[in-house]
């Protein structure tokens, strides 16, 4: 493995998942039921059009057709899109990929709710009985579940299209650290042909008929399984900073700093001042609200106004790069707000680098979402895993 060579041609790159903001369906959507998915078109078509004056001057509308967002003549940044390789559309899935792990097998899921063999052994483990078991929108299992839960304190599990064994309690009922035992319990039953994504622990407050999901969520996660962009780099002395809820889906392999932050504002926030903070390496934050808040409940209207707000912030933030430094706009997978499903959806994910030493250029379609870390391992300097770096990009450093 190659050491870190100071000054190399890159210093700081900041990452920003959009999550959840697919940009047309993969080849193979139809195998995954989200034939005619485009989350970001779909979702201006249906808006009437989106206001994204920044993002458009970057070339995200060279990327696809946007309705309300002309091509760029001379966009700022080099753009593309990128296909998931992995066998999946799950978040876990897609942000190992773009740091340079490709899964070969996909992780499990459980259309039909979890197996005995899974369901007996957790229940024994934490000494109750369990609710519901079954794939749900977690919104709406807890209105459906959350009185008996009450009544009887047993533990609402359920599942969805992704690789998640998710555990919803109230708060007065089972208290979050409590929770958080039984979710750690459950994530240490959950190995082998059983070894899903991530449990989730579902805190939730209110009465019955006005439930209502609390904060306090938290994932956890399989580890990845072997070496990603994180590991290479703090390995080689950089710093590598995970926002919100990116250290979980890591489970910590890598971060050398984790920032706790709740909601796209926040976390864009924390993610800014990250990034001028750190002397080399990378910060890297997931904007979770495009996908929990608006994607999977359907919410067209919530989605692009929180785009819009993304695209508000990004003048003062692209204001600070200096030499050396790159940030990286792209998605883990797609959440198309307009179609029946309030799943995933298997989407190319968007593109875009800007920074000084970065031409303007089309990326063309990359075959993987490995890639981007592909290029940026090549970039600082380091052992790089799956994917091929993007000539375009180390043409200019």
């Amino acid at each position: 493995m190659r050491k870190h060579i100071p000054d190399r041609r890159c210093k700081r790159v900041l990452i920003l998942v959009m999550d959840g903001l697919g940009v047309g369906e993969l080849p193979d959507a139809a195998d995954f039921g989200d034939t005619g998915s485009c989350t970001l078109g779909n979702l201006a078509e249906a808006a009437g059009g989106l206001n994204l004056p920044h993002l458009g001057e970057l070339g995200i509308g060279n990327i696809i057709s946007i309705a309300g967002v002309s091509p760029a003549d001379e966009p700022l940044a080099a753009y593309g899109k990128m296909a998931m390789q992995s066998p999946g559309k799950d978040s876990t899935s897609g942000h190992w990929e773009m740091t340079g792990l490709i899964l070969k097998t996909p992780f499990p899921t459980y259309p039909d709710g979890f197996p005995s063999e899974v369901i007996l052994p957790f229940e024994e483990k934490i000494g109750r009985k369990t609710l519901g078991n079954k794939a749900a929108s977690g919104t709406e299992i807890i209105k459906e579940l959350g009185s008996q839960h009450l009544e009887t304190g047993f533990p609402i599990v359920y599942t969805s299209a992704d690789s998640v064994f998710q555990i919803a309690a109230h708060e007065k009922v089972i208290p979050v650290p409590e929770l958080y035992r039984i979710c750690e319990a459950a994530r240490e039953l959950l190995t082998g042909p059983h070894a899903v994504g991530r449990v989730i622990a579902r805190p939730f407050l209110g009465e019955s008929g006005n439930f209502w999901r609390t904060p306090r969520r938290h994932d956890f996660s399989f580890p990845p399984p072997g070496p990603t962009l994180f590991n290479t780099l703090s390995l080689n002395g950089y710093q590598v900073v995970a926002v919100g809820k990116v250290n979980d889906i890591f489970a910590g392999s890598g971060v050398t700093s984790s920032v706790p932050a709740v909601g796209n504002r926040e976390i864009f926030l924390r993610a800014e001042e990250a990034f001028k903070k750190i002397d080399s390496g990378l910060v890297f934050a997931t904007l979770v609200d495009f996908d929990t808040l608006y994607g999977h409940r359907n919410d067209v209207k919530g989605f692009a106004k929180a785009l819009e707000s993304l695209d508000s912030w990004l003048p003062g933030m692209l204001s600070q790069l200096g030499q050396g430094d790159i940030v990286v706009f792209t998605a883990d997978h797609g959440c198309d707000p307009t179609t029946p499903s309030t799943d995933h959806s298997r989407e190319y994910v968007p593109l875009l680098m800007i920074g000084p030493e970065i031409s303007p250029a089309y990326l063309g379609v990359r075959s993987t979402m490995a890639d981007l870390g592909a290029t940026l391992a090549e970039l600082f300097g380091v052992e790089r895993g799956d994917g091929t770096p993007i000539p375009e990009i180390l043409e200019g450093f």
